[in-house]
């Protein structure tokens, strides 16, 4: 019986054991090892990233026709929101968006009469901001609108389901900070925080 006779025999197994290895070592030294499947649409960071997207984008347009405000606008109000006081680079920190992007929505804001910059009582580089009664007026309409938006999203889940979900987005965010604390690879680039 001949090697015919077994379509799924691997033609390598029937090779003798020197022609083989001659075999195997010409593959390894014409290219890099295979690489490990990524499937997408199960990456988690993608899935995260995906579903965070289109709840922010959906919610945006609740108030972006209807306030004139942008999503980074709208978390800075939201951030500010509680009567709190804060530098851009706290606002950075605390909304987990780009320094570049809190910049602009600052400058907008400024602009729009939406908040208001003052110099700090201990550093007076540093720029605080707070949001004004324009901003809070936004800010008391948006709020409702907001938490039906995720009742209605968090609907998909029971009780038990949501009390899981925060303990879990909760371990995430805290290993998530924990990598993010490690040092930069070399050759990374790293920008000033804007004050």
């Amino acid at each position: 019986m001949g090697t015919r006779d077994f379509p799924h025999t691997d033609d390598a197994l029937l090779m003798p054991p020197a022609r083989r290895s001659r075999t195997a070592a010409s593959k390894s030294a014409s290219g890099p090892a295979e690489l490990p499947a990524l499937h997408l649409t199960r990456f988690l960071p993608y899935r995260l990233s995906v579903l965070a997207n289109t709840v922010s984008h959906t919610l945006a347009k609740l108030y972006e026709k209807r306030f004139g405000i942008t999503i980074p606008e709208w978390r800075i109000i939201a951030v500010l929101g509680g009567g709190e006081t804060m530098s851009a680079g706290e606002i950075a920190q605390r909304t987990a968006m780009d320094k570049v992007q809190v910049s602009r929505a600052i400058s907008r804001m400024l602009d729009s009469a939406l908040i208001l910059r003052e110099s700090g009582d201990t550093d007076r580089r540093k720029a605080l901001l707070t949001l004004t009664p324009k901003a809070l007026a936004i800010y008391a309409e948006i709020v409702p609108m907001a938490l039906t938006y995720e009742e209605e999203v968090t609907d998909a889940l029971s009780i038990d389901e949501r009390a899981q979900l925060d303990t879990l987005l909760s371990k995430l965010q805290a290993r998530a900070d924990q990598l993010a604390g490690r040092p930069a690879p070399v050759g990374a680039k790293t920008e000033p925080v804007e004050e």
